[in-house]
């Protein structure tokens, strides 16, 4: 049974002995939904991931905000299980809608770890500023079509994506925003990244 249709509404995802809060968003007749993992020091409520979530579910594709627990904010593994578990619940709604997920900073790591593990079940991933360096040897390991965002002046950042790009063996893109640092809180940086991304999840969920 689809359980997903048609529904914009605050759920609750049982994790254990806690209970996620997410913001859930499934435009009419959506066929797929990206999961969005937030960096450190966020939460679902970021007001670029929301932008980009808007942007998304325009496009006719669902969306599912949610707040991971964690008091280290470099928690890989235990970020990653719970993402790997919100991706379960998804999946438990709707075994026919693909998944995608959209990072941001750590967020980029644990997206792309998670999708390492679950090999198929996750169609693609998407960075913003995002952290891929953190993802470790499990880089190599990532099947889905990936596609790594920074901003050119985010310098450091942009190194680490470059060099974690070069260890993807899965379909990949890398886009660097000219004119753009970490939080692309330039004039148009952050549309300029959300259209990006739509048209990635458009060809590829």
């Amino acid at each position: 049974m689809d359980k997903l249709s048609n529904r914009a509404e605050t759920v609750l995802i049982p994790l254990g002995g806690l209970l996620l809060e997410a913001d859930l968003n499934i435009p009419e007749n959506a066929k797929s939904i990206v999961i969005f993992v937030h960096g450190s020091g966020s939460n679902r409520r970021s007001p670029r991931n929301q932008y980009v979530a808007e942007a998304i579910s325009r496009a006719g594709i669902g969306t599912l905000l949610f707040d991971l627990h964690s008091t280290y904010q470099f928690d890989i593994d235990l970020l990653t299980g719970q993402l790997v578990d919100v991706t379960e619940w998804v999946a438990e709604q709707n075994r026919e809608i693909k998944v995608g997920y959209f990072g941001a900073s750590t967020g980029g790591a644990v997206a792309l770890v998670a999708a390492a593990r679950q090999g198929g079940l996750v169609t693609t991933v998407v960075s913003r500023g995002g952290r891929p360096d953190l993802a470790g040897n499990l880089l190599c390991k990532v099947e889905s079509p990936t596609l790594l965002i920074v901003g050119a002046k985010d310098e450091q950042v942009t190194v680490l994506n470059k060099r974690a790009y070069e260890l993807l063996n899965c379909t990949k893109e890398l886009v660097i925003v000219s004119g753009a640092s970490h939080l692309f809180e330039e004039a148009g940086k952050l549309e300029e990244v959300a259209n990006i991304a739509v048209e990635w999840f458009k060809k590829y969920l």
